[in-house]
């Protein structure tokens, strides 16, 4: 860590991202009360999670076309954004009962997320400099704890406690945010976001593998975390409790975050293209062998899905790091933006096959329909490693 940083500052950033990133997944840990209690939908689920990726994408174009963490201070931009979404997560309890309320609550909550997600990447690229690519392996990883962590608190709670905890701790990360971490010394402002950018930023080779390595991660991310408790129960069958299948849920994303941050320390010396490639090589491994774990014995079955949560995710702080380092030095923002929101529209893609397929197709197969994201993107990642993955292409 660079002498200059206080030592609060990497942990408060880390907690308060994990914090508030707890928004992301809560509507899915309560699908199963709420699908038991309230009567809703067996689709309900991928309903719930592409209203939040919509609301992201939308608020992530929104927050970058109005500069909105330039023109105001971005750890208030980030407090003002976890307070809302808490308050929106919250405003569930009082609509539960309706399906389409609570998609639209997600909606929203996800644009919030927008304020938050990438809000805290910019307030931790004001004070590192060197040790960025550590601080972001670690940011990430605290986006995987806070995804999982909703599962977690089903087990002994409520759905109504689970959304109350969950908006406590958005609003409890966003207060430390705002209070323990000051702008940094190295804040500056983005380029003015230019939609314009989509018609250049991909003649450009390196970026354009990287960008496709990075979709081809995202087919498959989402998709497997919003159907992993559905995986589980099946695999579980008639000792599948709501209990169990969220521990095994917990644990399972949550490892991710021990990927994310692993993987961050063996690019420094590696580099972030084969971390990346391996991560994608053991996800489509996992894809391929997914309908045969159904027939490994409980602790095989843990370690195959343990195996496969560190790798789902290990590659996202490495493709963050090449988007960044290939796109053009101009259009970063810009880049950044439209590959981001492109990564998240094809999650809803894949979120929404999945869903589409399940009446027609045996759960233990499900997952195979992901197995065309990481093969993709290791096509594509491969051109990286004819070229020094470290040089930067000119503009």
């Amino acid at each position: 860590m660079s002498s200059d940083v206080p030592r609060r500052i990497l942990p408060v950033i880390v907690f308060a991202q994990f914090a508030t990133t707890s928004l992301w997944f809560a509507g899915n840990a309560i699908m199963p009360d709420l699908q038991r209690q309230m009567g809703y939908p067996i689709d309900a689920l991928a309903g719930m999670t592409t209203a939040v990726q919509l609301g992201f994408i939308f608020g992530t174009l929104v927050f970058a076309y109005f500069a909105v963490a330039d023109r105001w201070s971005p750890r208030r931009v980030f407090l003002t954004c976890a307070l809302l979404g808490a308050a929106f997560n919250a405003t569930a309890l009082v609509t539960g009962s309706s399906p389409s309320a609570m998609l639209v609550l997600r909606f929203v909550t996800g644009f919030f997320l927008a304020g938050i997600y990438p809000v805290g990447m910019k307030i931790a690229s004001s004070w590192f400099d060197r040790d960025l690519g550590r601080a972001l392996g670690f940011l990430v990883g605290a986006l995987v704890l806070g995804t999982a962590i909703p599962h977690l608190f089903v087990h002994g709670l409520d759905w109504k406690a689970v959304m109350l905890s969950v908006s406590l701790l958005a609003a409890l990360g966003g207060a430390l945010m705002y209070l323990l971490v000051p702008d940094g010394p190295r804040i500056k402002a983005s380029a003015r976001f230019d939609p314009r950018a989509l018609i250049s930023i991909f003649k450009r080779p390196a970026f354009r593998s990287s960008s496709f390595g990075y979709f081809g991660h995202m087919w498959e991310l989402y998709a497997f975390w919003a159907f992993l408790p559905l995986y589980i129960g099946a695999y579980l069958g008639a000792n599948a409790s709501p209990s169990s299948v969220s521990i095994w849920t917990f644990a399972i994303i949550a490892v991710g975050a021990l990927g994310c941050v692993g993987g961050g320390l063996i690019s420094l010396r590696r580099g972030s293209a084969p971390v990346a490639a391996v991560c994608l090589a053991l996800s489509a491994l996992c894809c391929l062998l997914s309908p045969l774990a159904f027939f490994l014995p409980h602790w095989a079955m843990v370690t195959f899905l343990l195996v496969w949560g560190v790798a789902v995710v290990g590659d996202s702080p490495q493709f963050s790091a090449l988007n960044a380092q290939f796109a053009p030095a101009t259009l970063v923002g810009s880049a950044l933006t439209i590959v981001n929101c492109i990564g998240f529209a094809i999650t809803i893609v894949s979120i929404q096959l999945l869903q589409g397929v399940l009446p027609v197709i045996n759960t233990h197969y499900l997952f195979l329909l992901l197995l065309p994201g990481p093969v993709f993107g290791l096509i594509a990642l491969s051109r990286l490693f004819r070229v020094d993955s470290r040089a930067v292409e000119p503009t």
